[in-house]
């Protein structure tokens, strides 16, 4: 995850109090005095930010319009500052994809507990995302709704070839025996013979390899037992 905060306000004296308190939480910040320049910063830095402070009275360009710019290629989350205590600021700046607001002035224990808040669910949002999609070479697996795509085309699994499939990528690069892989996959004792494993493999093989003779994704260890490929 990223560990850096861009603030956005053309105030800077308050922009140096809140770049001081963001490093004394463990957090890197950058700032630009106007929008065009924070939204420049952000697409050199290209994904670098876990959170933009943007004020909505900046020079040039007002905040709602960086605000659009930002959301047309980033769901970084976004925490508005207002000087105005007017409702429709606050409406306007939720409905173009803010995330949070603050009315100016305000205290720094309240700016600092929204940012944790905000990053905190930015995370836990990422981290469940990469959790639930594995994006490998050209094969997506979604966990949740318990899909593949092979070269951008379904595949239609069983319930316990998803779950291999899901087992081995998941652990790709690791060996495994077929004891250790029926133990792991079918949640118990092992009561399979070998030949059963082989053969739940060569099916799973047939329908996402490229090449059945030589796999590209389920390599045999001879002599131990199977590996997903580290390399995709």
């Amino acid at each position: 995850m990223p560990n850096r905060v861009l603030i956005i306000d053309d105030d800077a004296e308050l922009c140096a109090l809140m770049k001081k308190c963001i490093k004394q939480e463990g957090l890197e910040a950058d700032i630009t005095y106007t929008g065009r320049d924070g939204l420049t910063k952000i697409a050199e830095q290209n994904g670098a930010y876990c959170l933009v402070i943007l004020d909505v009275m900046l020079p040039g360009i007002n905040g709602f319009q960086v605000l659009s710019e930002i959301r047309k290629g980033s769901m970084v989350p976004i925490l508005m500052l207002t000087a105005k205590g007017d409702e429709i600021d606050k409406v306007t700046g939720l409905r173009l994809g803010a995330d949070d607001y603050l009315t100016k002035p305000f205290s720094i224990n309240e700016l600092m507990a929204r940012i944790e808040s905000l990053i905190r669910r930015y995370t836990t949002f990422n981290q469940s995302t990469q959790l639930d999609i594995l994006n490998l070479k050209n094969m997506v697996i979604d966990k949740e709704n318990r899909t593949v795509c092979v070269n951008g085309e379904s595949v239609n699994l069983t319930g316990k070839e998803f779950d291999l499939l899901v087992f081995l990528a998941s652990n790709k690069g690791r060996v495994f025996t077929k004891k250790q892989i029926y133990t792991q996959v079918w949640e118990g004792e092992y009561a399979f013979d070998d030949n059963n494993i082989m053969s739940f493999i060569s099916k799973l093989r047939k329908k996402i390899e490229p090449d059945v003779e030589h796999p590209f994704y389920i390599l045999t260890v001879h002599g131990v037992g199977y590996r997903f490929n580290k390399e995709v």
